[in-house]
């Protein structure tokens, strides 16, 4: 038995075409169209039995008929029709094995002409929402991110699986909730029992949130030492091409030279490293791309010999391949490792040279909340931004390497929230270190859910991040977008059949966000809960601060910390 409860006082008209999922609805009672908006709901008699159809308003038109002349007389003549532009969005089924009441994203059946149509009255729409969030009462630990905007009373849920599997977009512009809409997430993830997820925290906004499952890490800054919520990220474990885009420039002639020996020299400190620590078994099987330690000391030393070698001739010494040539590749080397701000890089510390090393750092990334892991906030504030898109995409590509070279039978998923990514998966890219990065990224959108790695892509920008990751993309949380750019991208990637629903996007309320995809089973308006507590993202109120009295002179200790180079 159907929940609608149906009579002719909420009927707005009949069908009157049909094109697939999109209707077209004469209106027969004015009054009813006077309650009936743009995105509103709307119950369809289906043309099978026990089945309702769901649509929502698309446009609202009134066309004149007849001619306006100046006579009034003739305005009696004019009339007009009242038509209502539907999406069919869905199919509520009274009945399916022994589920009653159940909503689906298909289209069981279209409409007929003449088939009545009727608004979605407060009764109606009560039952209707308590449906959609029965859906995952089923599930023992759901994904509940606020209530609907068109019922508060129903908890909005989503499906956690498609939300990951598939790859999820928040967007909103400065100050519309989009890091609060994060920590709500990651609040909901951190209650499960194997928790796995790392948050990129490009400013550090994200420090209040803790918990049980939650752990914060920092990239080292100048004057970090090891320690255990400090991530070092030392030079042997990037590959040829990541090392090549810090260390060369492509413009000096001698660039082939340089790239040729480091990657021969490298490679031959990395097999001397596992031969002098026991470890022969695998010296044949190595490429200059294993992350095996290596002393970049050493490496420069041989470097200068390298550039200084005399060799015998036909009348005596002579400079050798190499002499002369490595002495502008030598001094950039030697200024990366000098350069304090890159400590997390080069230092030099015993512990970054072992072994062992990179399954720690490993376990770090990708362990669960049953494995003494959960949920990693990884501050990036320290890290130079010339060099930001390199190392979040190093880590980006050590768990997605990781989780391919697992045993199917043994992964375990893992999501990467990409905060701010228009800061290192940027639509227009350069040759060197961005292209880097974006290559990463795009591969994790293209393949991660095969291995168990989802990409949730965090953006106050969308208009400057690459598209094909945001093509790869099926479930979209969009809050407010002021810039009409951004607001287009988005309006692009949306399913044809919500019609105007992406016109909400520059209206939306603070905490306010649409969100379609696959992981929502209605396309929907939703007020997203607070995190409690809240990251450090809220915008300064000028108004407010300049009304206060300043009893604390903080510039000295900024001064400081800017010398230092550290908090």
């Amino acid at each position: 038995m159907s929940i609608f409860n149906l009579d002719k006082t909420s009927c707005i008209g009949t069908v009157q075409a049909v094109d697939t999922a999109n209707v077209v609805v004469g209106v027969e009672n004015e009054d009813v169209l006077s309650s009936v908006k743009v995105n509103n709901l709307i119950i369809i008699r289906a043309s099978k039995e026990r089945q309702t159809l769901i649509g929502m308003v698309n446009k609202i038109i009134r066309k004149f008929n007849g001619v306006m002349q100046d006579d009034k007389e003739d305005e009696e003549d004019i009339t007009t029709d009242d038509i209502v532009r539907i999406n069919l969005i869905g199919t509520l089924l009274d009945k399916k094995g022994t589920k009653s009441n159940i909503f689906k994203r298909t289209l069981e059946s279209v409409p007929e002409i003449g088939a009545e149509c009727y608004v979605m009255n407060d009764d109606n729409l009560a039952k209707f929402m308590g449906v959609i969030s029965s859906v995952s009462k089923d599930d023992a630990d759901p994904l509940n991110i606020g209530t609907y905007a068109l019922s508060k009373h129903a908890q909005a849920y989503l499906d956690g699986n498609k939300f990951f599997q598939k790859h999820a977009v928040i967007v909103g512009s400065t100050g519309s909730g989009k890091s609060c809409t994060v920590a709500t997430i990651i609040e909901q993830i951190a209650l499960l029992k194997s928790a796995n997820a790392i948050l990129f925290d490009i400013h550090g906004e994200y420090s209040p949130i803790t918990g049980n499952n939650i752990k914060h890490y920092k990239i080292a800054g100048p004057n970090d030492t090891y320690a255990d919520e400090v991530l070092f990220l030392p030079y042997w474990i990037l590959t040829y091409e990541e090392m090549m885009s810090m260390m060369l420039d492509r413009g000096d002639n001698n660039a082939p030279n340089q790239a040729m020996l480091f990657s021969k020299t490298v490679l031959e400190k990395k097999k001397d490293f596992l031969s002098s620590n026991g470890i022969e078994s695998i010296v044949d099987d190595i490429t200059i791309d294993s992350p095996i330690p290596y002393e970049m000391n050493s490496l420069i030393k041989q470097f200068y010999d390298y550039n200084m070698e005399m060799v015998d001739g036909s009348k005596g010494k002579k400079k050798g391949p190499y002499n002369g040539l490595l002495s502008r590749f030598i001094q950039r080397l030697e200024n990366k490792i000098n350069d304090k701000r890159l400590n997390f890089m080069f230092s030099q510390e015993e512990q970054l040279l072992k072994y062992d090393y990179m399954e720690e750092l490993c376990q770090k990334f990708l362990s669960s909340a049953s494995n003494g892991g959960g949920i990693k906030i990884i501050d990036f504030s320290e890290v130079p931004s010339d060099i930001l898109p390199l190392i979040v995409s190093l880590i980006a590509r050590i768990v997605f390497t990781i989780q391919q070279w697992t045993n199917k039978d043994k992964i375990h998923p893992i999501a990467i929230f990409c905060d701010e990514a228009h800061l290192y998966i940027p639509q227009n890219v350069s040759l060197g270190i961005e292209s880097l990065s974006l290559m990463s990224f795009e591969r994790i959108a293209k393949e991660g859910r095969k291995y168990g790695v989802g990409l949730v892509v965090i953006t106050q920008r969308p208009s400057e991040v690459d598209r094909t990751v945001l093509s790869q993309s099926s479930n979209f949380v969009a809050m407010r977008l002021t810039n009409s750019d951004d607001q287009n991208v988005i309006k692009k990637l949306l399913p044809d059949s919500l019609g105007n629903f992406g016109d909400l996007l520059p209206v939306l309320d603070v905490g306010e966000a649409i969100v379609v995809g696959d992981a929502s089973l209605l396309p929907s308006r939703i007020l997203i809960n607070r995190p409690n507590p809240e990251p450090n993202s809220s915008t300064v109120k000028f108004w407010d601060e300049w009304s206060k009295e300043r009893s604390e002179d903080a510039i000295t200790e900024a001064v400081n910390s800017m010398r230092r180079q550290s908090r």
